[in-house]
């Protein structure tokens, strides 16, 4: 009778760990945008007249969003419900199993320091399909303007 030496999950779990450990090492965020920085996902950058920071947050209530900006730090909090949770859609009031579970859940914040010429008094934010966009000022002293020769 043929007998393996190793347990046929055993390639499957070895694989995952090399998974896990490229990932832990990569420099470049993966096609996820979780690579380096977390949940939500940020873009950022910026024109002469404003800083453009976009979070892209789908999933979550905009009413539970936290914008806060102090200092010159920018932080941005909130909650993603699981929806892995809830009763089976049959009505046993059974939970389903969860084979994989991809998708970001629970608490987070995301903390960016903005440029010492940001103005704290004119931030706007606003969310469109799963993406807070926010905008700040940048201060008028700060914009570069054409000197006019006399």
């Amino acid at each position: 009778m043929y007998r393996s030496l190793f347990p046929r999950d055993m390639f499957a779990e070895m694989e995952r760990l090399q998974r896990e450990m490229q990932q832990a090492l990569e420099l470049s965020p993966s096609i996820r945008g979780f690579g380096r920085g977390g949940f939500p996902a940020l873009n950022v950058g910026g024109t002469d007249r404003t800083v453009e920071i976009y979070a892209f947050a789908p999933g979550v209530d905009p009413n539970t969003l936290e914008i806060d900006l102090d200092r010159g730090v920018l932080t941005i909090a909130g909650k993603r419900p699981s929806r892995l949770a809830e009763p089976a859609s049959d009505g046993s009031g059974t939970q389903a199993a969860v084979h994989i579970n991809e998708r970001f859940a629970g608490e987070f914040r995301r903390v960016l320091s903005l440029p010492d010429d940001a103005d704290p008094d004119a931030v706007t934010a606003s969310y469109r399909d799963g993406v807070v966009q926010i905008t700040v000022q940048r201060r008028a002293s700060a914009q570069p303007r054409r000197i006019t020769i006399q």
